[in-house]
Order: structure tokens, then C-alpha cells, then sequence
């Protein structure tokens, strides 16, 4: 298909990204300690959820920014690894536009925007369980040399 995405159907494709995320996950201890957890993964998109907790709020008590940024580049991270293709951020931004408050459900959505190269594009956006945004992060990728996981024959 092309250099970002590997040959085979939709199927083989979310199968792929399937595998790819439980690899990443089982070694992927920040995401784990804060109780990250991957929903779904297909190719070039990810939803990911993360409850807030007491020991993350600061001293406004509300959710401190940098988890939320966690949350949104371990998205962008599962989003852009999703064809097995080592990928990593060559930069992002995000904008908070709302409070995160304790025991919120927060879910991140990646979806991927461009591909060009060895580059790409990801927009996340970060929501309560009342679908209220709460950020919005852009994340530029990098692909690098290797895979995730090895390749099954016929994938």
C-alpha cells in the first residue's frame, strides 16, 4: 500500500494495531501506574480513558495539566504505532480548554490527520464523561527504524 500502511484489509489492519497496542501496553508502565487503559485501536486511531485521582490533583484541585498531557500522548503514541512501524513524537502542543476534576473519566481520541514520509499528524481530543473537551493536543510523529511486533504471515 504504501510506506505508512501495510498491505491487507481492514480486518488485518485493526487486527495489526490490536497486537501492536497489547505489545506496547505490557511494557508501557507510565500508562499502566496511572491507570490508562486502552479501549480501541485501529489504524492511525486510538481511545484510550484514565479516571482521575486524588494524588493528581494540584493546588487549584483540579486535574494538573500534565496528566491530562499524558493521557492525550499515550493516545497519540497508540494512534501512530498502530501500522507497527516504530513511531515517536517529534513535538506536540496542547490547549486545555476546560477543568478535569477528581474521579472524572477522562478518554482520549487519536485520529490520525496526515501522513507524509516519515512524518505525521495526530489530533487528540480529551473529554469527560459528560463529552465535555476538556483538551485538544496535536502531536507530530517521527517513524523510525524497526516494528512493534513481528508480522504474522499473511499480515
Amino acid at each position: 500500500m504504501g510506506e505508512h500502511h501495510p498491505a491487507g484489509n481492514a480486518d488485518e489492519a485493526r487486527a495489526r494495531a490490536e497486537r501492536v497496542a497489547a505489545s506496547m501496553y505490557g511494557r508501557d508502565t507510565a500508562s499502566q501506574a496511572l491507570g490508562i487503559r486502552v479501549v480501541t485501536v485501529g489504524p492511525g486511531f486510538a481511545e484510550l480513558t484514565m479516571a482521575v485521582r486524588a494524588e493528581m490533583l494540584n493546588g487549584h484541585e483540579i486535574c494538573h495539566g500534565g496528566f491530562i498531557f499524558t493521557l492525550a500522548d499515550s493516545a497519540f503514541a497508540y494512534a501512530c504505532n498502530s501500522y507497527n512501524l516504530n513511531t515517536v513524537a517529534s513535538g506536540c502542543a496542547i490547549d486545555f480548554t476546560s477543568p478535569a476534576r477528581f474521579r472524572d473519566l477522562l478518554t482520549a481520541r487519536a485520529h490520525e490527520r496526515q501522513l507524509s514520509g516519515r512524518t505525521g499528524v495526530y489530533d487528540v481530543e480529551v473529554a469527560n464523561q459528560r463529552g465535555e473537551t476538556v483538551a485538544l493536543f496535536r502531536g507530530k510523529s517521527y517513524r523510525i527504524k524497526g516494528h512493534l511486533v513481528e508480522e504474522l504471515a499473511g499480515s
